[in-house]
């Protein structure tokens, strides 16, 4: 490797070690013996799909910037395995301190995957920008943080535990923007800021990936995990075609563009992770994906023109439009949908406890966004720090400044 390029030897080893062993010793003496926490077979094949969302869908998908694939995917996969362990310790520790009743078993371990797409959503909005030990140590933040928004949701203003795991999207994306914001901006001209074809090509590889299996993802907690399937597909389908019509009346010359289209067949799936058990009508859904798609592709016109800039938001994979804008429409559709119900149950005769249903979802819905954004700004200012050696400006972007290249070595 040339001179100019940092060394991680001294830090990034030693920090996972570290973490390994905290975890190995507090495992050594919580976890229970295999044969009590297996659950029955027909659980596995959703836990299944929800890693292939995470490892192989989200690992593709952040794929997009031309000289940073090596580090899309491999610190993907890092940060996936480590923060897992870590999740489902915690998960242990809320049993421990009674908060909830579930023991360490398959269903503790699918609520661990489900929890780091909080983790890989926010590293989207930073990508390219933070080196491995502040990753690392964004993860264990973030997965802190979403754990008491989650309890906090539960505890004072109950709302369901199967509900409180589809504020996932919601945190990770405002969360990671907060946290991006706080690190330097990129020159407008650097070319490394940009894709290819064959890095979007990867990318849109990793939104197929997380379409397939999306179904799952909003399935394996729920109750009603045939209608969560159901309702989950129709919305992804119509979703995706809307993504083709929208892109070529959107676009210079009426073509299709991929940047749209990897983004929006994705937001059906996030718009109806709240509402997908409980929808009893699938035509509700379509509308639902139909308008998460429109939101996706006009948020990324209106929000990289006319709120990024202002703002000083850096979102380099599009977190905000893909997942933050469509998670924001399902929270306030499933408030509205909530309240029909409830109001067609009663004759619309109890009006004090259709407030107070309101009062409770949006409640749910705004501290979610308020802890996330409040803390990804004090946790970027901390990973700005001296502590965390930053990232060169000049060396955003770069696979070289984390890997080796063999092939560009002096005699080769």
């Amino acid at each position: 490797m040339p001179s100019r390029y940092l060394s991680f030897r001294c830090s990034v080893p030693w920090l996972i070690l570290l973490l390994q062993a905290l975890i190995l010793t507090r495992a050594f003496f919580s976890f229970p013996d295999a044969g009590n926490i297996y659950q029955p077979p027909d659980f596995y094949p959703e836990f299944q799909d929800v890693n292939h969302i995470v490892l192989f869908g989200f690992g593709f998908f952040l794929m997009v910037l031309r000289r940073y694939g090596f580090s899309s995917t491999g610190f993907n996969f890092l940060l996936i395995v480590l923060g897992v362990q870590c999740s489902v310790l915690m998960e242990d520790l809320l049993v421990f301190l009674r908060v909830q009743q579930n023991k360490v078993g398959m269903e503790s371990l699918a609520k661990a995957v489900v929890s780091m797409t909080a983790v890989v959503i926010s590293t989207g909005a930073v990508l390219g920008k933070a080196n491995p030990v502040q990753l690392i140590v964004m993860t264990l933040v973030e997965l802190i943080l979403f754990c008491v928004s989650r309890c906090i949701n539960r505890a004072f203003l109950e709302v369901p535990d199967s509900l409180s795991w589809m504020h996932v999207h919601l945190f990770g994306a405002y969360f990671g923007l907060a946290v991006a914001s706080r690190f330097p901006e990129p020159p407008p001209g650097l070319d490394k800021n940009r894709s290819t074809p064959k890095s979007e090509l990867f990318s849109m590889l990793g939104s197929v990936f997380v379409w397939v299996f999306w179904p799952s993802f909003n399935s394996i907690l729920a109750e009603s995990r045939r209608e969560a399937v159901l309702n989950s597909y129709f919305a992804l389908a119509v979703s995706a075609v809307s993504a083709f019509v929208l892109s070529a009346l959107t676009s210079r010359g009426g073509k299709f563009r991929m940047t749209h289209i990897h983004s929006a067949v994705l937001a059906g799936g996030v718009t109806i992770s709240y509402t997908a058990p409980s929808i009893q009508h699938p035509w509700i859904a379509m509308i639902l994906g139909l308008l998460g798609s429109v939101i996706t592709i006009l948020g990324s016109h209106c929000v990289q023109r006319c709120f990024n800039p202002p703002l000083k938001l850096q979102d380099t994979s599009g977190v905000h439009f893909t997942f933050g804008l469509p998670a924001v429409l399902g929270a306030v559709a499933a408030v509205v949908l909530s309240v029909v119900d409830q109001g067609t149950d009663t004759q619309w005769n109890n009006l004090s406890s259709l407030g107070y249903l309101i009062f409770v979802d949006l409640g749910a819905f705004c501290q979610t966004i308020s802890t996330a954004l409040v803390t990804g700004l004090i946790t970027g200012l901390i990973l700005n720090t001296k502590l965390f050696k930053t990232v060169p400006v000049s060396k955003y972007f770069d696979d070289q400044f984390y890997w080796e290249f063999p092939h560009l070595s002096v005699g080769f």
